[in-house]
């Protein structure tokens, strides 16, 4: 078996000498191995490719030249396989003629270097006949479905597609560095210059010449289809700018979505995803003029239930069919979401004096919304906040939520509906988690963290955002008898400039509100309305957002 990750890779010769070729899709857990051989920056697909290299027993590998990661990830395997056949194949920039016979010659020296390898010989006779006997994969193309999304950008992890299908969506295209759909050229005088020739011609990798044409080329594709994910690879610089540039051009609706190409990152890609198709979604319904519902009359009261399953707190919010909150609870989550939806499940009903057959449609939202067995629909916690500040004031347009393991800019249009989004969820720094661990580190509560940074007098800057080395570095500034105040203030202010970030990459167009648990810490909320030069709205209880717009979901949904 020779593994292979590029789809320039000349996959049908080797194929064509009895090979077994398989394309190599990484699918680890860690990087332990890649830690150990290859620097910390390095891209993760190629960490997760050298971690399935030393798992698996391949004959050999196919490499291209399309990036420093991989060239480093050639020079590992080289020194960590003498025996296999390790192969770094020159993929040509030019697409013109003089790219094609260079392209040629290059693929005639893996020949001989595979030939020498395993004593078996290369007949162009036998290579032509298999090329005519080869079936084509095809892009999927557009297809009579809900949604038809595209797919942009570095090597696009499987689950992306599965995700996408599973919901309902179909993929129109897949034009990432390995996507599939390309053609098999051949010639009976020349087959393997022709051969050469198709495997240029498909659509261009980042590193081709800028007169392949890319830009026109999705321009194209982009026309058929409903929205657009375009996907990077974690330290893979050169998509992130690509999808930056097109961002500025493209009038086609865009999600960025960065991957580690680990298992871990499958909630992340879920999140994401959901909250993409269900913004299109809302955005076809209104083009295709769906009329509102009618409202229920008649005596007898209807009342729903939207449940947010965070990862501090479970909040539930009871509304009734005039979009009037009945009653709201907000509860600690436990060791297990389930009990803490069924714990607030049944507190909210207290309060509000109803039963549970009183409820006529509960919609969960939040990261435990799939463990909550009573609940008749799920949607993102991205949506769902979009409609709760909504609904608590229509003149937000950008929202910061601050909660527990995660942060979210949110940009709304003027109904509410969400434009724009980003999202930190692979690291707990500026999270609820990182103060309750300072808190911790400075003997203070939760609540007094926040109250004492507003008495603060001296200026303390926390260069680190990292949880762990701001942690080491607190505990340095205590041994150096900095006040609590100080220290307190200095971590709000740190908190502040990361969310700023965020705050900027959707834009910073004014009607902030802020929600979360974060936004009950008056030293964070002072510290980023400093940063962004405006007053935030608060709600009364800002935890309560997202399932307040889980509840409108399930009002909509009833009432549809």
């Amino acid at each position: 078996m020779i593994g292979y990750i590029c789809k320039y890779a000349p996959i049908e010769v080797l194929e064509s000498m009895g090979a077994k070729m398989e394309r190599i899709e990484p699918d680890v857990t860690n990087f332990s191995q890649a830690e150990i051989r290859m620097h910390p920056n390095i891209c993760s697909f190629a960490k997760g490719v050298l971690e399935t290299v030393m798992e698996k027993d391949y004959e050999g590998i196919i490499l291209t030249t399309c990036c420093d990661s991989i060239r480093r990830l050639y020079d590992v395997l080289k020194e960590e396989f003498p025996d296999k056949f390790i192969y770094m194949l020159d993929t040509p920039r030019l697409v013109k003629e003089v790219g094609v016979d260079l392209y040629e010659q290059r693929i005639r020296a893996m020949i001989r270097a595979y030939e020498e390898f395993s004593g078996k010989s290369f007949d162009e006779k036998v290579f032509l006949e298999y090329l005519k006997g080869k079936e084509e994969p095809q892009q999927n193309g557009v297809k009579d479905r809900s949604l038809n999304i595209g797919i942009l950008g570095a090597r696009a992890n499987e689950n992306i597609g599965k995700i996408l299908e599973q919901r309902g969506a179909n993929v129109a295209f897949d034009l990432t560095c390995t996507g599939v759909g390309r053609r098999l050229f051949w010639d009976e005088k020349e087959p393997l210059k022709e051969y050469a020739r198709g495997l240029l011609s498909q659509f261009p990798c980042m590193r081709m010449e800028q007169a392949a044409n890319r830009d026109e080329l999705i321009r194209r594709y982009a026309d058929s289809v409903d929205g657009i994910i375009y996907h990077t690879v974690q330290f893979c610089d050169n998509y992130a700018y690509e999808y930056a540039w097109l961002k500025d051009w493209l009038k086609k609706p865009l999600l960025l979505l960065e991957t580690d190409y680990t298992k871990q990152s499958y909630g992340q890609i879920l999140t994401r995803i959901e909250a993409f198709l269900e913004s299109l979604q809302k955005e076809n319904m209104q083009k295709k003029g769906r009329k509102p519902a009618k409202k229920m009359e008649g005596k007898n009261r209807m009342y729903v239930l939207g449940i947010d399953s965070g990862s501090t707190s479970t909040n539930a919010v009871i509304m009734d069919q005039d979009r009037k909150m009945k009653a709201f609870s907000v509860v600690r989550t436990g060791a297990k979401s389930g009990e803490s939806a069924e714990k607030v499940l049944e507190d909210v009903l207290e309060k509000a004096g109803l039963s549970r057959e009183d409820i006529s449609w509960i919609v969960s939202t939040g990261y435990g919304r799939v463990s909550i067995p009573f609940a008749d629909e799920n949607v993102t916690e991205i949506s769902c906040h979009g409609k709760g500040a909504h609904y608590f004031n229509p003149q937000i347009r950008t929202i910061l939520d601050i909660g527990g393991q995660d942060s979210k800019a949110i940009k709304l249009s003027e109904n509410g509906e969400v434009k724009d989004f980003v999202m930190n969820d692979k690291c707990a720094a500026g999270t609820g988690r990182f103060l309750e661990m300072i808190a911790r580190t400075l003997e203070v509560s939760l609540d007094e963290l926040g109250a004492i940074a507003l008495t603060s007098t001296e200026e303390i800057e926390i260069t680190s955002m990292c949880s762990v080395f701001a942690e080491s570095e607190v505990i340095s500034l205590i041994a150096n008898n900095k006040e609590k105040n100080d220290i307190s203030n200095g971590v709000c202010n740190a908190i502040a400039g990361k969310a700023y970030g965020l705050l900027r990459r959707v834009g910073l167009e004014p009607g902030f509100m802020m929600t979360g648990g974060v936004a009950k810490n008056p030293g964070v909320v002072r510290a980023v309305e400093k940063k962004l030069g405006e007053k935030l709205y608060i709600c009364e209880e800002p935890e309560i957002v997202g399932a307040t717009g889980a509840a409108l979901y399930a009002l909509e949904q009833y009432e549809g």
